[in-house]
């Protein structure tokens, strides 16, 4: 099995050596293409007014100065075209991505655009607690990624979905198991505007989400990681609401 990794944090994040260890526990044959810089919040834009810079960091390891989209579609159209992968990892992103996190997430994103380029794919993730401020275990992906991607990968998914894991933010022994799960809801509430002055009194203004502990309902992504479980979405790329598309037909008159 080939394999790809990448990811949205940078090439020098902890992440992603964590992922190269869980898929070498899977294959020999593991790939890494990730962004130069941190691309947090890049959700899945593409780079396309300006070329794309490359460099190779080491045997199978290379830097792209771009988006995780970008990064992917390097590594299977370019670099890998020859022998495409057979799956794509994104992650393990230092924070969660939960809920409508997986609207702005550079980490679910490259795991998109494998998808959409015909490869199953995976994004993972770890929580780190209040604010995303905390210490990450990274012990807990070390221990449980590569056992629950055998799991998954015995069992399979159709073409057209993406799975999105989270870890919770406890050591390796404290987790709970593993729950496939629901996307969550997040209150609109939670995001928040912060404003400051720069040394020229000139204001300029943070964009963030506040952290707080609900009480999420049971079977989403959010109650499983607060409960201490593995979280596994399963997300598809179609958009289109069935239910709603039949309506407006009838009041369309089609």
């Amino acid at each position: 099995m080939r394999i790809l990794v990448t990811n949205d944090d940078g090439v020098e994040a902890p992440g992603l050596d964590i992922l190269e260890h869980i898929a070498s526990g899977i294959s020999k044959d593991v790939w890494m293409v990730a962004p130069e810089t941190d691309q947090s919040g890049a959700s899945h834009s593409l780079t396309l007014a300006e070329p794309l810079r490359m460099r190779e960091l080491g045997k199978r390891r290379y830097a792209v100065k771009g988006t995780p989209t970008d990064c992917v579609i390097m590594g299977v159209r370019y670099l890998l075209a020859d022998k495409p992968p057979d799956l794509v990892l994104s992650g393990v992103n230092r924070g969660q991505n939960l809920a409508d996190d997986v609207n702005y997430s550079g980490t679910v994103a490259g795991a998109i655009e494998g998808v959409l380029l015909g490869v199953p794919s995976i994004a993972l993730s770890l929580a780190i607690g209040k604010n995303e401020t905390g210490t990450p275990e990274w012990e807990t992906p070390m221990r449980h990624g590569a056992p629950l991607l055998r799991k998954l990968l015995k069992a399979g998914w159709r073409e057209g979905v993406v799975l999105n894991v989270n870890f919770p933010d406890c050591g390796p022994s404290a987790v709970k198991g593993m729950v496939v799960t629901s996307q969550g809801q997040r209150n609109p509430d939670y995001l928040r505007i912060e404003d400051r002055l720069d040394t020229r009194g000139k204001p300029y203004y943070w964009v963030g989400i506040e952290r707080r502990k609900g009480r999420p309902p049971k079977g989403t992504d959010l109650w499983a990681v607060q409960a201490g479980r593995i979280s596994v979405t399963p997300l598809q790329l179609d958009f289109t609401d069935h239910e709603t598309r039949q309506k407006l037909s009838l009041a369309l008159g089609e």
